[in-house]
């Protein structure tokens, strides 16, 4: 592979992950259209979801840095326990959201991607997140985040489960799922990704134990880099655009781009 190549793969990891279009959906259609093997380097794969998770990262440090703050605060600071417990609380609601899906992935993501990761199939997936996006776009909901229960970050978590199929999106999962609780659309999109740094943390520390055991490392610093950087970059201005769209109400669109996709899917795979 050139350093071209592993560019356009950045990019292209960059532009999905934020939006409700599955990346990991993504990858499996092109590295079955193109006959390409770049993306069966799980290796790579870790390295340009680092590079969305730094970008991510940026874009939330604050609220990050806010809740942990407001987590130890909780417990440390006892005369102010008050005044750190709408975060102590938003911390438990991300846990709470995060722990299906967590089972799940352990118990039965490989056994999921290796009998699923078909394209037919890969096309379904892609009709069922076009049909939830859909059925939310005139959701209009007005819980924040001080509003958020417990019931909700359960039913949250356990539709987020949903994206450990390829071709459904987690993101969009996510904000589907906190529209339907009620949420507002800046709400929704603060859990939605909120939830995503638990997740993204398990599965590249697990995938990092890996990268390092490969040795070798000094041949692929350079395209591994380049890889990184372009898919942090994209993955920034991919959630600025999301963002806009979703508190404009128009996630009509990414349902019809999913549509547009899984009829692709059928008729060049069929």
């Amino acid at each position: 592979m050139n350093l071209i190549e592993y560019i356009i793969f950045g990019i292209i990891q960059g532009l999905t992950e934020p939006l409700p279009i599955s990346s990991s959906g993504h990858l499996v259609l092109i590295r079955n259209v193109f006959n390409t093997n770049l993306f069966q380097d799980l290796n790579f794969e870790i390295v340009v979801n680092f590079g969305s998770f730094l970008a991510i990262l940026f874009i939330f440090w604050k609220d990050i840095i806010k809740l942990i703050t407001g987590f130890f605060g909780y417990f440390l600071k006892k005369k102010e326990k008050d005044t750190y417990k709408k975060d102590f609380k938003y911390c438990l609601l991300i846990l709470i959201g995060s722990i299906p899906v967590g089972i799940a992935g352990i118990l039965l993501k490989d056994k999921i991607e290796s009998i699923l990761s078909g394209p037919k199939l890969l096309g379904i997936s892609f009709l069922i997140t076009s049909i939830a996006l859909f059925c939310v776009r005139n959701a209009k909901g007005t819980k924040e985040d001080k509003d958020i229960t417990y019931k909700d970050a359960i039913i949250i978590g356990l539709l987020q489960m949903v994206a450990l199929f390829p071709g459904i999106s987690r993101s969009g999962t996510v904000l589907v799922g906190c529209l339907l609780c009620g949420l507002s659309r800046n709400a929704s999109l603060k859990y939605t990704f909120m939830l995503y740094f638990p997740v993204s943390v398990a599965s590249m520390g697990l995938g990092a134990i890996d990268l390092l055991k490969s040795g070798n490392l000094e041949h692929i610093l350079l395209p591994y880099t380049v890889g990184l950087i372009a898919s942090g970059i994209v993955t920034y201005f991919s959630y600025q655009w999301l963002s806009n769209w979703v508190k404009k109400g128009r996630l009509w669109k990414f349902s019809i781009y999913c549509f547009l996709l899984s009829i692709f899917i059928f008729i060049y795979f069929r």
